[in-house]
């Protein structure tokens, strides 16, 4: 190697990292611009210890999910499937009346969680997102921070 000595890349352990907690206001930004700002945070790549692997994201708090935007014709032509688990029980809601219903915090739930990887690091990262219809939350005591987004 001559005169440089030869360095292997660093990789974050778990316990290396101290993660921080951050609140985005979703009123008027556009689904997919915010969902991917919060999955690639959720994820830790805005990290320069990113590490694929291990779970160096942080916390986010979703606020006012309820007046977020959809652009195109998309409140009325998106669908939401779930099944109950009974035969032939397939339901399906679109975005306008799933925005407009007591659950309209699973539209920005959904577009993040499929940005997610489809493995057990997706599921704990899953778990590290917090959405609320409102504009308060009850997480204050972890003081977090403002999240810009776009």
């Amino acid at each position: 190697m001559g005169a440089q000595a030869h360095r292997a890349t660093q990789s974050v352990r778990p316990q290396d990292v101290t993660p921080r907690w951050y609140v985005v206001d979703a009123a008027d930004q556009v689904l997919g611009r915010l969902s991917t700002r919060v999955a690639s945070v959720l994820r830790g790549k805005h990290r320069p210890t990113f590490t694929p692997h291990v779970d160096t994201g942080d916390f986010v708090i979703v606020v006012n999910a309820d007046k977020i935007k959809l652009t195109g014709r998309k409140r009325e032509q998106k669908l939401y499937r779930r099944h109950t688990g009974y035969t032939g029980h397939l339901r399906t809601i679109n975005a306008d009346d799933l925005l407009n219903s007591s659950h309209a915090e699973r539209v920005v739930r959904n577009a993040i969680r499929g940005m997610l990887p489809k493995n057990n690091l997706g599921r704990t990262l899953y778990k590290k997102l917090k959405v609320y219809t409102g504009a308060d939350h009850p997480h204050a005591a972890q003081m977090p921070e403002e999240l810009k987004v776009g």
